[in-house]
């Protein structure tokens, strides 16, 4: 990644993340930090690595240390800042003045969307996950014929002040998803299965193909935006069912909707995820959680993703988890990788300051706020 003296196009522009999740609001040591750097969930050897050299070089400035300062003054630093003053500081450096929040994971306590805004004066905005509510229903004691009308209920009373839903297929299933509503009767046996496996001890976890697909349809018929997880994840995740090309049927088949199916962080298939923004109208991409993970790197990664993808459907996402310093690298990546994609493009003849500025506009919040039809900050 360059390092331009000159202006950006960037500069100014407000970002909407349209996919983050809370922050941990306790104190870290070195291991929990570790830890939650990265989605290899890491003990060791993390700081030498894309995202470990790209804490050290913008987020030290942020908590007045020096670029490039050790990992253990820098830790040292953190300790003595105390996690709140760390949190204002990193989060108030983005620029970001709308976090739309997925609240469908929470391995310990983190900050819920209302707390998010108050820590940072920005809007916030949740997101529903769309396996939760069948997870949920099932603990609640559905039965098989009862599953589908008790998720619908679920999914409206969840989704009254969310502006979007979104499904982690490519961790329970894969993206190989059929394209077709299943019937009312798939359903039903599939739920049956399903209460039998956890009668016999197995985890309450939906990871059924039909019921993926049910739910997926239910989101759509709720008509706010679909998220879905696309690409690289943390071990879970059998990387190569998480192609989204995989998805090309099911994105036919939903095209007549009209409702927005928003392809997250997509590495390393981000020029397969750009294609598909450019042959469906309802079909936006991000590049988040890669952005921060391929830290130097992360301006080739947006000028590959936006080979294909058209300007208006590329939006900026974070997937920041946990930790202030991603939601920074999200931030302070995101706009130097796009700023070198546009600057370069103007120094090239290829379009004009006006058109980059603009694009920037669009790239960093319009897109956003169209596609989720938020209010103007």
């Amino acid at each position: 990644m360059s390092q331009r003296a000159g202006p950006s196009v960037l500069d100014g522009v407000d970002l909407v993340d349209h996919h983050c999740h809370g922050l941990v609001r306790r104190d870290l040591d070195r291991p929990s930090l570790d830890a939650l750097l990265t989605e290899a969930g890491a003990a060791e050897g993390v700081f030498d690595s894309q995202i470990g050299f790209a804490v050290r070089r913008h987020c030290a400035p942020v908590l007045d240390l020096p670029p490039h300062t050790s990992v253990e003054d820098y830790l040292d630093r953190r300790t003595e800042l105390g996690v709140d003053d760390v949190t204002r500081r990193l989060l108030a450096a983005t620029g970001t003045t709308t976090y739309l929040v997925d609240t469908g994971y929470a391995p310990e306590p983190i900050t819920s969307p209302a707390e998010l805004a108050a820590l940072t004066g920005a809007a916030a905005h949740e997101i529903v996950r769309l396996e939760r509510l069948a997870e949920e229903a099932v603990v609640s004691g559905c039965t098989a014929a009862s599953f589908a009308d008790d998720v619908r209920r679920l999914l409206w009373d969840r989704s009254r002040d969310a502006v979007a839903v979104k499904s982690i297929a490519a961790y329970r299933v894969g993206l190989d998803l059929a394209p077709e509503r299943p019937c009312a009767a798939d359903v039903v046996a599939a739920v049956d299965r399903w209460l039998v496996s956890v009668d016999e001890g197995r985890p309450v976890r939906c990871a059924d193909e039909v019921l993926t697909r049910f739910l997926i349809w239910e989101g759509l018929d709720r008509g706010l935006p679909l998220q879905v997880h696309v690409g690289l994840g943390d071990v879970d995740v059998d990387l190569h069912r998480c192609d989204p090309l995989l998805l090309t049927p099911l994105l036919r088949a939903t095209a007549p909707l009209g409702v927005p199916v928003m392809l997250l962080h997509n590495y390393p298939f981000h020029r397969h995820a750009g294609y598909l923004a450019q042959v469906f109208p309802h079909v936006y991409v991000d590049v988040g959680l890669a952005t921060h993970n391929v830290g130097r790197a992360a301006g080739r990664l947006i000028a590959e993703t936006l080979e294909l993808a058209p300007f208006g459907k590329f939006l900026f996402s974070s997937d920041a988890f946990g930790l202030p310093e991603l939601y920074h690298l999200g931030a302070v990546l995101f706009r130097r990788g796009l700023d070198d994609f546009l600057i370069g493009g103007v120094e090239a003849g290829d379009w004009s300051v006006a058109d980059a500025a603009r694009v920037a506009r669009m790239v960093g919040h319009e897109n956003a706020r169209r596609a989720y039809a938020l209010q103007p900050s």
